[in-house]
């Protein structure tokens, strides 16, 4: 977690695609949580990641309510799109999921959390087209490099 947050903080926050996209890539903590975990657990550490992006980005109550709505629809989404014939316990990966519900798993993870994220820090519908632009290639960006770090993991 740390690690993730360190790295969201010190390099991604830094990083720009074409002058909208931030990669916000501390959503992966969530990705990987077991399917038998329980919520409280979930939502405890969803919580408590968005805190610390909250505290070192100076973005009060951004990431830390982004992070628990996420972690909130993270064990319902996980069972949805995991296999039936499925262990209990099973960790989200391409391999135990199959390919194609794990990419719609990640959408949809980075999707709600995005929407969520860009919702509290824009609050506002003043400029609504600026706000699209920047959560869709921010989540975009999210994505894709949480699909990389997968296919890095799964070389193992």
């Amino acid at each position: 977690m740390l690690l993730l947050v360190a790295f969201q903080v010190l390099v991604f926050n830094h990083l720009q695609i074409m002058g909208y996209g931030t990669p916000l890539i501390f959503v992966v903590l969530l990705l990987y949580m077991p399917m038998g975990t329980i919520k409280a657990t979930v939502l405890l550490w969803g919580f408590c990641t968005g805190m610390l992006v909250d505290i070192f980005t100076n973005t009060p109550g951004v990431a830390s309510g982004a992070m628990t709505f996420a972690a909130l629809i993270q064990p319902t989404l996980l069972n949805l799109m995991a296999p039936r014939d499925a262990a209990e316990d099973i960790t989200p990966t391409m391999q135990t999921m199959g390919t194609w519900n794990y990419v719609k798993y990640v959408m949809i993870i980075f999707l709600m959390h995005h929407l969520v994220y860009f919702g509290l820090e824009c609050f506002s519908l003043y400029h609504m087209s600026d706000a699209a632009l920047l959560m869709v290639a921010s989540w975009g960006s999210s994505v894709l490099l949480a699909l990389f770090l997968e296919s890095f993991r799964n070389k193992k």
